[in-house]
């Protein structure tokens, strides 16, 4: 087991997903964020069923960065309930995994 987590998260359109991604990694919140662009959805909300395009993100992280991460994302999400779930990785390519840490340490985390 590692400490190394994937996070995904839906978003209501490719350029939020990357708008998102790009602060997330800014902010040393994740080391990389995947993203795809055509996702289609359908769930209920409120009482209704609905059906909607979307974009998912994958960002990946460490599992002591995901609260700052769910509360960046939750800042500049347009939804008022965002799909925010976390994955934990087993195990990995020992260099990947190393790079992943190291890019998102710092000596100063960035306020949220």
């Amino acid at each position: 087991m590692t400490d190394v987590i994937f996070v995904y998260i839906t978003a209501g359109s490719e350029s939020e997903a990357a708008l998102i991604g790009r602060a997330l990694v800014e902010d040393r919140l994740a080391a990389c964020v995947n993203i795809f662009p055509h996702m289609q959805s359908i769930y209920r909300f409120e009482g209704n069923i609905e059906e909607t395009a979307e974009a998912v993100l994958i960002a990946k992280t460490t599992k002591s960065l995901l609260d700052r991460l769910s509360t960046r994302v939750k800042d500049m999400h347009s939804y008022e309930v965002p799909c925010i779930v976390s994955f934990a990785v087993d195990d990995g390519e020992d260099d990947y995994l190393s790079w992943l840490r190291s890019s998102v340490q710092c000596e100063k985390m960035p306020e949220t």
